[in-house]
C-alpha cells in the first residue's frame, strides 16, 4: 500500500484548495488550464494556507461535457507530479478509475470522486488495493441529469442512507474504514434549501463515524442567498465571503475539511471555527458545537 498522504495533519479543519486545470469550470475555467499556470496557482494556494491541493481536469458543473480519461490525465498528471515533488498533499478530483490509478502511480494522493451512487465498478477494488484515501461524495446521475434528480423524502436522511450504501460497497471490496471521507455533495442533485438542510444536518452525517468534507465554495445556493434587489445572483468570485462563513461554521461543527477556491479567507475562517469549537467543548456546562 502507498503511504497515507494525511499521516500528519493539523488539529483543526483542513483547507482543500481547488485547482481546476480545465477550460470550462463554472467559477474559474481557463484561468489555470496550462501545466505552467496550474503549477503556479497550486504554489499560491499552498502559500495562502492550503493543506491539500485538489487537482481536477474535468468540469462537473451542471451541463458540463464529459472528458475522456486520456485527456483528463494529460491535463492533471504533470501538475500532480510537480506538486508532489514539492511536498504538497494532493487530491485528484476524478470520476475515472483509470485516472485515479494513473495518479496513484505518480505518488500518494487522495481520490476525490464526485460520481456518487454511480461510481465506476472497478473503483472500490482500486481503493482497497492501494490503501488510498477516498472521498465518497453523494450525487445522483451525471452533470447532464443531476438537476432533475432532487426529489428526497427527507434530504438529510436520504443522503445519509445513500452514502452508507456506497460506503458499504467500498468496505465489501476490502477498503479500510479509515480510508473513507464523506462529502454530502452540496449542489450535486440538490436544489436550493436542500443544501442548507444538509449543512444543518452535518452532525447526522458525522454520526456514521467518518470524516466529513464540506464543499460549498461559490456554489449556486450561495449565489441565490446573496442575490441583489433585482434578483440577480452575484458572480461566483463574489461569493467568497459567504463561502468563508460556511467554512467557519463547518469547522465549529467539527468538519474534517472544507474545499474552497479562496484559500486565504477560509484558512482564517477554519481557525476561528476550530477555536470556537474548542472553547465550547471546554466551557462549563458546554459541549462540542
Amino acid at each position: 500500500m502507498l503511504p497515507h498522504p494525511l499521516d500528519q495533519t493539523p488539529d483543526r479543519t483542513l483547507v482543500m484548495g481547488i485547482l481546476n486545470v480545465t477550460p470550462d469550470s463554472f467559477s474559474d475555467g481557463g484561468a489555470h488550464d496550462t501545466v505552467e499556470t496550474a503549477i503556479a496557482h497550486g504554489r499560491r494556494l499552498l502559500a495562502e494556507g492550503a493543506d491539500v491541493i485538489d487537482v481536477g481536469g474535468e468540469s462537473t458543473r451542471p451541463g458540463a461535457h464529459a472528458v475522456s480519461p486520456e485527456e483528463e490525465q494529460a491535463r492533471i498528471l504533470p501538475v500532480v507530479e510537480a506538486l508532489l515533488a514539492e511536498g504538497a498533499v494532493v487530491s485528484v478530483d476524478t470520476m475515472h478509475t483509470a485516472t485515479a490509478r494513473a495518479a496513484l502511480e505518480v505518488g500518494p494522493v487522495i481520490v476525490n470522486d464526485v460520481s456518487g451512487l454511480v461510481h465506476e465498478p472497478d473503483m472500490p477494488a482500486l481503493i482497497a488495493q492501494t490503501g488510498a484515501p477516498y472521498v465518497v461524495m453523494h450525487n445522483r446521475g451525471n452533470p447532464q441529469t443531476m438537476d432533475a434528480l432532487t426529489d428526497y423524502r427527507d434530504t438529510v436522511e436520504d443522503v445519509v442512507r445513500e452514502l452508507q450504501e456506497v460506503v458499504d460497497r467500498f468496505l465489501a471490496a476490502g477498503a479500510a474504514p479509515e480510508q473513507l471521507i464523506l462529502d454530502p455533495g452540496l449542489g450535486f442533485a440538490k436544489a436550493g434549501e436542500q443544501n442548507w438542510e444538509l449543512l444543518r444536518g452535518l452532525d447526522r452525517m458525522q454520526a456514521l463515524g467518518f470524516p466529513v468534507l464540506v464543499a460549498a465554495s461559490r456554489k449556486r445556493f450561495l449565489g441565490t442567498l446573496l442575490a441583489g434587489p433585482d434578483g440577480a445572483d452575484p458572480a461566483p468570485a463574489e461569493r467568497d465571503h459567504a463561502t468563508a462563513a460556511v467554512s467557519a461554521i463547518s469547522a465549529a461543527h467539527g468538519a474534517w475539511g472544507v474545499r474552497v477556491h479562496d484559500v486565504r479567507a477560509s484558512a482564517d475562517a477554519v481557525r476561528v471555527g476550530s477555536a470556537w469549537r474548542g472553547a465550547s467543548a471546554g466551557a462549563p456546562g458546554g459541549g462540542a458545537a
